[in-house]
């Protein structure tokens, strides 16, 4: 067998592998102990579960619609086909890295739940004990999904398809599984130290904005980045419908991490709505004041950054203060953006600036503005005086950050040692429907 026929069929081998391993798996029964199990809780989470999954096919329409009409479906299923890999990642050995009985504070022992072991007969997470293990599980598995569809949007238009399946896994493994440990574990060594991190500032958008950097720098620019030529978005309605269905499924991402029912989760729903509509307006107004026309891009851009700022406070912060992070997020990610397009530097679509440099001021903005009249769970900012809490947050952004940009940029290095990284010249030129995937998106221009 040739090497290229082995790098085909390895794929199928480890799934079928994993098919036949679950068949093994002893059955066990429910957990009968639900005394302290909250009906109204369990609707809540079931249905902020489905919401944080929508965002998935709206991050899809997000990005598809702004890359070249070539390259739309190639872009879209690198999001979408994260749901497929990640889902059976988690049930066999994600979720035990992530939540499992913790190893030094670093990471869940991958044993504790293998295959899901327990999962359905378990005990109630310690967070969240009003629910069932399962949908709690379940609900952590939509962030694992979504987190590396992010990285996409810097590699859209070059990288190979087998090769990002195989940086989903990877990333998911190396990269998310620890993250998540250190900041959501109750034994994370962050999360003993005091960082907060509400709904995934840190764990979700600073490590795919970091992954998205080290990826834009390992493939390099494409073709007509370093001709400067201006390629226009395939759909601009895409992109608002993607927009629309993130800030929907948003109010699942981060309200849904009161996990319950609750005053915490009203609280966080109303910061995470004002925040992306301060964002949306504060970009499309900077845009104007710098001579621009304000645009359909402009407000969606600025509305998914003011999401992303709100994340890691939406719980610990006043709705008041949430329209200081999105205004001020949107213009700190516009400038971003702005240096980005003047640098060598190919970030497709602005993943770092958008989502790693939203994640980063977001992070730590809870460090100055959160309170304990929001969560007394939580912790006083340095607006109210608690210095220390403050450069807890920054220490952990330097963790954070540092671990996911080195991580990621061996992984990318690592995948083209084993596989071709990037398409050739010439399938870039065509495009990635067509040569990745045999797919076309809308019609073929006639020729005059």
């Amino acid at each position: 067998m040739s090497k290229s026929s082995s790098r085909k069929l390895a794929p199928f081998i480890v799934l079928m592998l994993m098919a036949i391993a679950a068949i093994f798996v002893p059955s066990s029964p429910a957990n009968t102990n639900q005394a302290n199990y909250n009906a109204a809780d369990i609707a809540w989470i079931i249905v902020a579960t489905a919401l944080v999954f929508l965002m998935t096919p709206g991050l899809a329409f997000f990005y598809g619609g702004m890359v070249h009409r070539k390259n739309v479906i190639s872009t879209m299923i690198k999001s979408v086909v994260a749901a497929g890999i990640v889902s059976i990642l988690w049930v066999v050995v994600g979720y035990s890295l992530c939540f499992g009985t913790s190893i030094g504070g670093f990471i869940g022992n991958p044993m504790t739940h293998l295959f899901f072991k327990g999962v359905h007969s378990g005990a109630p997470w310690s967070l969240a004990p009003s629910i069932p293990l399962m949908l709690f599980a379940l609900f952590q598995l939509m962030f694992a999904i979504i987190t590396p569809g992010l990285v996409v949007g810097a590699v859209a238009e070059r990288i190979r398809f087998r090769a990002y399946t195989l940086f989903i896994v990877l990333f998911s493994l190396l990269v998310y599984a620890p993250i998540a440990h250190w900041t959501w574990h109750p034994e994370g060594f962050l999360f003993k130290k005091g960082a907060l991190d509400f709904a995934g500032g840190s764990v979700v958008h600073i490590s795919a904005g970091c992954a998205a950097l080290a990826g834009a720098i390992v493939l390099k620019p494409r073709q007509t980045h370093l001709e400067q030529r201006e390629i226009p978005p395939a759909n601009i309605p895409y992109v608002l419908i993607g927009t629309s269905l993130l800030w929907f499924g948003w109010f699942g991402f981060n309200a849904g991490s009161a996990l319950g029912a609750n005053g915490l989760a009203v609280s966080a729903f109303a910061a995470t709505n004002v925040s992306a509509a301060a964002g949306g307006l504060s970009w499309m107004f900077f845009d104007v004041i710098r001579g621009r026309k304000p645009s359909v891009l402009g407000f969606c851009i600025g509305a998914v950054v003011g999401l992303v700022a709100i994340t890691p406070g939406a719980g610990f912060i006043a709705v008041p203060q949430s329209i200081f992070i999105g205004f001020v997020a949107a213009i700190i990610s516009n400038i971003s953006v702005y240096y980005k397009s003047k640098s060598s530097l190919d970030d497709a679509l602005d993943v770092f600036p958008c989502h790693g440099v939203g994640g980063i001021i977001g992070l730590l903005l809870t460090g100055i503005f959160a309170t304990k009249t929001v969560n007394s769970a939580g912790a006083d900012g340095l607006l109210y005086g608690n210095t220390a809490f403050f450069f807890t947050q920054v220490k952990a952004l330097v963790i954070v950050v540092s671990y996911s940009f080195v991580v990621s940029f061996g992984i990318f290095k690592f995948i083209d040692l084993i596989l071709p990284l990037r398409v050739t010249s010439e399938e870039e030129a065509i495009g990635l429907d067509a040569t990745q995937h045999n797919e076309k998106y809308g019609r073929t221009p006639q020729l005059a």
